[in-house]
């Protein structure tokens, strides 16, 4: 970097082939930041490559958040990259049709709390020394208004909404213990949001949804660490 020259936000996203992870690529690339947009199977997300070409600072990675081996080796690709803001978007919804309770599958929960709790464990782990070096220092997690237990009034989804229930516990007690070392947390709740998960009777954009997010997301202060908030900022019951 020459001398005067800018150094770029840098975010890093996973899930960013679809929904709610392509529109943060494509507002925070539009916005000027260096994205690092990873997915599973780059070679098949021609929308995200097509952002590629129109953003230079757009990079397109391979990460199967679920294969804890290809994260390792993604933080060390990028030892050198100092990282303002780390959003953990993949995720899953488990739940089949005619398999709730009494008929769950249980192998299919595992999967569900392996990319929808354990991977953002495993990201946080992997790329804190990248956070520490960034200005940001904002570690971002994708959760749900359906891992709030006190929210629960309608039962249902046993296995999507025991995963964002315990992705809030377990990111609230990153957000303690990374505190100290001034590297804040954020939960969110993106909204009913249409998307392939949300569907298209959900009532909310993924414009509006990520817009929201990334405002809340620039004016967040470590005093927030740990909070659990919807899209527009409102703090949530846990």
């Amino acid at each position: 970097m020459s001398l005067g020259e800018k150094k770029l936000a840098t975010v890093l996203i996973t899930g960013a082939n679809r929904g709610l992870g392509l529109e943060f690529c494509k507002q925070y690339a539009a916005d000027g930041w260096q994205v690092l947009a990873s997915c599973r199977m780059p070679q098949a997300a021609s929308e995200l490559l097509n952002l590629a070409e129109q953003f230079p600072q757009l990079s397109v990675l391979t990460l199967d958040v679920a294969d804890f081996t290809q994260i390792e080796q993604l933080a060390v690709q990028l030892q050198d990259t100092p990282i303002d803001v780390l959003i953990n978007n993949a995720g899953v919804f488990g739940d089949i049709a005619g398999h709730g309770f009494e008929q769950l599958d249980y192998s299919t929960w595992t999967k569900t709390l392996t990319v929808n709790v354990q991977a953002p464990v495993k990201m946080a782990e992997a790329f804190l020394p990248h956070l520490k070096r960034g200005d940001k220092k904002l570690l971002v997690s994708i959760s749900s208004l359906m891992g709030s237990i006190a929210d629960n009034r309608g039962g249902g989804s046993i296995i999507y909404r025991s995963s964002k229930a315990a992705l809030n516990a377990a990111m609230k007690s990153i957000a303690i213990e990374l505190k100290e070392q001034a590297i804040g947390v954020l939960i969110f709740h993106p909204g009913w949001v249409k998307t392939g998960m949300g569907g298209n009777n959900a009532p909310l954009e993924a414009v509006q949804s990520i817009a929201g997010m990334r405002q809340a997301i620039s004016a967040f202060s470590l005093e927030q660490t740990g909070h659990f908030v919807k899209y527009d900022g409102t703090q949530l019951p846990w």
